[in-house]
C-alpha cells in the first residue's frame, strides 16, 4: 500500500497468508480467526452480444513463491482481467490463500479468485489426512472391525477449506496432487468424493460461484502420470469437479482429443454435481515454455491456434515470466516491463510493428509443427474483452490505477513521494478497457473525409485526481483546409459496461485537459452501444447532463456527470453493453494548423440514480477512532528488546493499530410539511443506503497539547491507506511508516487522522472524518 517510509515489518501484509500443512491450518481455525474485509465477488451479467471465443480464459500466477508485493517498491500486478474469467493464486505451500488485494481487484471486475490446496514431494501423508480429517488424541476406533473396510471419507477439511475461503474472500480452490497416492483405486475414490464434499460446501459457504479446479496429475490407480489431456484415466476427478486444467506438455493432436472425447461422453456422467460443458476443460499452457507446444512466452499464440478452434479454454500458468525473464537485467525499469507485459497479452504499442515482434525460435526437442502459425499473435486476440459487474450489483469504479504508483494523490493535490514507488493491488482498478492500450476514435460527423485524430494513450504516475496515477491521452489532430474544418468533433469511448434497460445510472468524469495551441472546448460525457443495435449511435439512450454535480475541482480538474438510461427495445429481459466515453468537440482560429490536445483522466465512476421520491440521502461518517498499543512481551533474564535497541522509547509506544468506527449522517432538514393525519405522503423519506468506504487515508500530526483545538487537518503528514492488510477499519501503525518528528524526544502528544473515501471516489470532507491524540 501507499506507505510513508521504508523498511516497513511485515505486520502491514495479510495475517497467516499461507498454511504449510494440514495441521498449522488447523491451529490457525481453533483461534477463531475473523473474516477479512475483501471485496465480494459479483458475476458479470449476459449481455446478448456475440462472441469470438468460445473458451474461456483461466490465469494462474505462479510468480517466485507469491506474496512478493511490497508497500515501498514496485512490484508485478495483472491488468489484463477483461479477458479473463478465473483467476489463480498459486505458491507451493500447501493451502495457499489469496493475498486479500488481489481477491478486491479481481471481484472488482467480475472474476473469482481461486487460492490453491497442493499435495508434492513428502505430501503424501497430508494427502491422506484430507480424506479421513483431523484425528482425535483419545483411544477411538470403530465398535466392530470390518474385513477390508473401505478409507473411511470425512468432511472435516472440506468445510474448513470452505470456510477458510469464505473467511479470507475468494472463491474455491485449484486441487494440485503431485505425489503418488499408495493406497491405489481405494484412495483415488475416496479422494473423488472427497472433492464432491469440498465443492459442494464452497457452494453452501462461498456462493454458487464458487470453483473446484482439478489440475491433471495423479490417475485413477493413484500413480503420478500427467496426461496432457482429458482421458478415462483422470475422468473420474473431473466429474467431481467444476473444471479440469491439463498439464502442458501436450502434442498437438492432444486438445481436438480432449475435445473429441469429451463429446463421446455419456451427458448424464456430467451432471452431477454441476452439468459439465466443453469449455469447462482447460487447456494449460506454461508462459516459461517447459516443454510447451510452439515455445512459450511471446510463442503462446502457437498453442492458442490448437485450442482456440476446438472450442475449448485455455489455463495459461506463470504470465509474471515477463518480469521475472527482466528484473535483473542491466537498467531495468519498471516502464520497460510493462511494455513488455503489454506486447506479450494486447501487442506493441505500435500496431504497426506487429511484424516486428521478436519469436522464440521452434524448440528444438519438439518436432516440427505440420500447422502454418505464422506470425505473432498476442494473447488479447483470442478472447473477448469483457465488461466489469453491472454497476447495479458493484460500483463501477477506477482510478485508472494498475496497483503500482510513485506518488499518491487526494483530489489533485500530492500528499506523498516516495522514493522506490509503492505496490498495492487493492488499488488495481480498469485502465478503461476500451481506451487502454489502444484507443478508437471516431468523427461524430460521419460524412467528414479527413482523418480521425491519432491517439494514444498511457498510465501517468506524475498527476492524479485520486491515488497514484491517471491515464494520460494524448491526441495529434491533423490540419484540415475542409470549410467546417473550423469546429470538428469526435467520439472516444472508455469503458465497455452491462446495464439494465430503463434503470437511470449516474455516470461521472474527473479530468483535465491541455493544448499546444488555443483551443475552445466542448467536451460532452456520453454513452453508446455497443451489442450491435441498428440505432444510430446513442440516439436512443436518455442523456441528462446532472450540472448540480458538475464543475471546475482543485488543481485543473474538472467533473462532468449525466444520467443514462438504455430503452429495452431490443433486449428487455438481458443487459445491454454500452460504451461510456467522452464526446470532444474543438474549435481553432486556423484549422490547418495540426493540433495537440492531452487529456488526463482521473477517475471514472457509474453507479444506479437515486430516485428523485427521497427526501434525504445518507452519508457515510466516521463515528470515533482509537489507538490500540502493541503489547511488548518482557526481555528474556539478562536480555534487551530489539524493539528498544532499535528505536527510541516513545517510538516503541507507537506500535500497535489504529481503530476506527463508521456511521452515516442525513442531509439537514428542510421545511417538513404535513397535511393532517390522513396526509399520505411520509415527512420524509430515506434513500436505503449511503455509499461504502472503500478504503482510508491515514494522516500524522505531532503537538505538545498546546492549542490543540487549533490544529488543522490540513497541516497533518500522510503515512499510508488501509489496503494491503484486508482489513478495513484497521491500519498498523509501524515506526518505519513514521516521520521523524513524530519519533523526537520532545514530541508529546501524536494526532492520528482517519478520512475516509467512498465507492465512487469521493473523499469525505474533514467534518465526516476523526482523530485520536495519542500520548508518547
Amino acid at each position: 500500500m501507499p506507505l510513508y517510509g521504508k523498511g516497513h515489518t511485515a505486520a502491514v501484509t495479510d495475517d497467516n497468508p499461507y498454511f504449510e500443512t494440514l495441521a498449522a491450518l488447523d491451529a490457525w481455525a481453533d483461534k477463531n480467526p475473523h473474516k477479512q474485509t475483501v471485496l465480494g465477488y459479483k458475476p458479470r451479467s449476459s449481455t446478448g452480444t456475440p462472441s469470438k471465443s468460445p473458451g474461456k480464459l483461466l490465469v494462474c500466477h505462479d510468480y517466485k513463491g507469491g506474496y512478493k508485493e511490497k508497500p515501498s517498491a514496485l512490484a508485478y500486478t495483472f491488468n489484463f482481467w477483461p479477458y479473463c474469467e478465473t483467476f489463480i493464486y498459486f505458491a507451493h505451500h500447501r493451502v495457499t490463500i489469496p493475498p486479500s488485494g488481489w481477491s478486491t481487484a479481481a471481484h472488482r471486475q467480475g472474476v473469482r479468485m481461486l487460492g490453491t490446496l497442493i499435495f508434492e514431494g513428502s505430501g503424501e501423508p497430508d494427502c491422506l489426512r484430507l480424506l479421513v480429517g483431523r484425528l482425535p488424541q483419545a483411544q477411538t476406533g470403530p465398535a466392530r472391525s470390518a474385513p477390508n473396510a473401505p478409507l473411511p471419507v470425512s468432511p472435516y477439511y472440506a468445510r474448513l477449506l470452505a470456510n477458510v475461503a469464505h473467511l479470507r474472500g475468494f472463491d474455491g480452490y485449484l486441487l494440485n496432487v503431485e505425489c503418488p497416492l499408495r493406497g491405489g483405486i481405494e484412495q483415488t475414490r475416496a479422494l473423488s468424493a472427497w472433492i464432491t464434499l469440498l465443492e459442494k460446501e464452497l457452494k453452501r459457504v462461498v456462493g454458487d460461484h464458487a470453483q473446484v479446479v482439478w489440475y491433471d496429475s495423479v490417475i485413477l490407480d493413484g500413480q503420478l502420470r500427467w496426461q496432457d489431456r482429458l482421458n478415462s484415466l483422470n475422468l473420474p476427478f473431473f466429474i467431481p469437479s467444476s473444471s479440469f486444467f491439463t498439464n502442458y506438455t501436450w502434442p498437438p493432436e492432444n486438445p481436438s482429443r480432449t475435445a473429441q472425447y469429451f463429446r463421446a461422453l455419456n451427458p448424464s456422467h456430467l451432471t452431477c454435481p454441476s452439468p459439465k460443458v466443453l469449455s469447462d476443460i482447460f487447456v494449460g499452457i506454461d508462459v516459461w515454455g517447459r516443454g510447451q507446444h510452439g515455445g512459450g512466452g511471446l510463442a503462446c499464440y502457437k498453442s492458442l491456434e490448437h485450442i482456440h478452434p476446438e472450442g475449448l479454454s485455455t489455463a495459461l500458468f506463470g504470465h509474471a515470466w515477463t518480469w521475472e525473464t527482466m528484473e535483473e537485467k542491466p537498467g531495468f525499469t519498471w516502464e520497460k516491463w510493462w511494455d513488455h507485459e503489454r506486447t506479450l497479452w494486447v501487442g506493441p504499442s505500435d500496431p504497426s510493428a506487429v511484424a516486428n515482434v521478436a519469436v522464440p525460435a521452434w524448440p528444438e526437442k519438439q518436432k516440427p509443427c505440420t500447422t502454418g502459425h505464422g506470425g505473432f499473435k498476442p494473447v488479447g486476440a483470442f478472447f473477448d474483452i469483457l465488461p466489469p459487474p453491472n454497476p447495479a450489483q458493484l460500483t463501477f469504479y477506477t482510478s485508472f490505477s494498475p496497483g503500482v504508483g510513485r506518488a499518491w494523490f487526494v483530489n489533485g493535490g500530492k500528499v506523498l513521494q516516495t522514493e522506490n514507488g509503492w505496490t498495492d493491488v487493492d488499488k488495481n482498478c480498469s485502465l478503461g478497457n476500451l481506451l487502454w492500450p489502444s484507443p478508437t476514435l471516431t468523427w461524430e460527423d460521419t460524412d467528414r473525409a479527413d482523418p480521425v485524430p491519432k491517439a494514444t494513450s498511457i498510465v501517468c504516475m506524475d498527476d492524479a485526481w485520486i491515488g497514484g496515477s491517471s491515464l494520460k491521452l494524448s491526441l495529434k489532430v491533423a490540419g484540415s483546409d475542409a470549410e467546417d474544418a473550423f469546429f470538428r468533433c469526435f467520439w472516444i469511448p472508455f469503458q465497455s459496461l452491462s446495464l439494465t434497460p430503463k434503470k437511470p445510472y449516474t455516470v461521472t468524469l474527473v479530468f483535465k485537459t491541455s493544448s499546444s495551441h488555443t483551443v475552445d472546448f466542448d467536451l460532452g460525457l456520453s454513452a453508446k452501444r455497443l451489442d450491435g443495435s441498428p440505432s444510430s449511435g446513442y440516439d436512443n439512450i436518455e442523456i441528462t447532463p446532472l450540472n448540480h454535480l458538475s464543475g471546475d475541482l482543485s488543481g485543473g480538474w474538472t467533473k462532468l456527470s449525466i444520467d443514462v438510461v438504455v430503452p429495452s427495445d431490443l433486449h428487455p429481459n438481458t443487459d445491454v453493453l454500452v460504451a461510456t466515453g467522452l464526446v470532444i468537440g474543438f474549435a481553432t482560429e486556423d484549422p490547418t494548423i495540426p493540433l495537440d490536445l492531452t487529456l488526463l483522466l482521473g477517475s471514472l465512476t457509474v453507479y444506479p440514480s437515486l430516485p428523485s421520491t427521497y427526501t434525504s440521502t445518507p452519508h457515510p461518517k466516521l463515528l470515533w477512532a482509537n489507538f490500540e498499543k502493541t503489547k511488548t512481551p518482557a526481555p528474556p533474564s539478562g536480555g534487551v528488546h530489539i524493539m528498544s535497541m532499535r528505536r527510541s522509547s516513545n517510538t516503541k509506544k507507537l506500535v500497535g493499530d489504529l481503530i476506527w468506527g463508521i456511521g452515516e449522517h442525513i442531509d439537514a432538514a428542510t421545511a417538513i410539511t404535513v397535511a393532517g393525519p390522513d396526509d399520505p405522503n411520509p415527512a420524509w423519506t430515506f434513500a436505503p443506503t449511503s455509499p461504502v468506504l472503500m478504503y482510508f487515508n491515514v494522516y500524522v500530526l505531532a503537538h505538545d497539547n498546546v492549542g490543540a483545538d487549533a490544529l488543522k487537518p490540513e497541516d497533518a503528514v500522510f503515512v499510508g491507506t488501509t489496503g494491503l492488510k484486508g482489513r478495513e477499519e484497521r491500519f498498523v501503525v509501524d515506526p518505519a511508516g513514521l516521520p521523524p518528528n513524530v519519533q523526537s524526544a520532545g514530541t508529546r502528544t501524536v494526532r492520528f487522522y482517519v478520512q475516509g473515501v467512498t465507492e465512487r471516489g469521493d473523499v469525505l470532507p474533514w467534518e465526516d472524518c476523526v482523530f485520536v491524540d495519542v500520548p508518547v
